[in-house]
């Protein structure tokens, strides 16, 4: 039996057009499961930087990274290991509070540093960010007043200490 784990990679690419439906073709072609994507262009305006989460064992991992940098707007590929990674997703959700309840709710978005960003007369909306792990117990906490709308980004993810994706300057 194959060890499934969550990987992080880290693909900086030529900020062209098409190329994210490039990547995902490549995924869909060798049945590779997507489990986040997040793009955006970097400190440089010609480079998009892509982090992609995906669950496969080690050999799937090493397949999906060589048949990355066989494309050609991919520049490089680099798999984040989680001790010298800082990982964050954001998250957005809405919660019933009314009058009666709305202290409980602003103290549990206060307890995991999460900012109110909205509030209704009967609901309030709360933005997070953190680990998977952080989220997931800030929910454990909201479910409580009710929960009626939840959107998540992926991961965004950069290597610790002077390390970069961009060649030395």
């Amino acid at each position: 039996m194959t060890d499934i784990t969550r990987h992080i990679l880290s693909v900086q690419v030529e900020d062209v057009d098409g190329i994210i439906s490039r990547v995902t073709a490549m995924f869909t072609r060798r049945s590779f499961n997507l489990v986040s994507l997040v793009t955006a262009k970097t400190e440089n305006p010609d480079l998009q930087r892509l982090t992609i989460v995906v669950d496969a064992d080690d050999h799937s991992i090493e397949q999906i990274t060589k048949q990355l940098n066989k494309l050609i707007q991919v520049i490089k590929v680099v798999r984040l290991d989680d001790d010298n990674t800082i990982a964050r997703a954001l998250m957005l959700v809405k919660v019933n509070a009314n009058n009666a309840n709305r202290p409980q709710v602003v103290d549990a978005a206060n307890i995991f540093r999460a900012r109110v960003v909205d509030v209704a007369p009967d609901s309030v909306v709360i933005e997070a960010t953190g680990s998977p792990e952080k989220l997931r117990a800030l929910l454990d906490v909201l479910e409580s007043f009710g929960i009626r709308e939840l959107v998540r980004s992926g991961l965004v993810a950069l290597n610790r200490g002077p390390k970069t994706m961009a060649p030395s300057r």
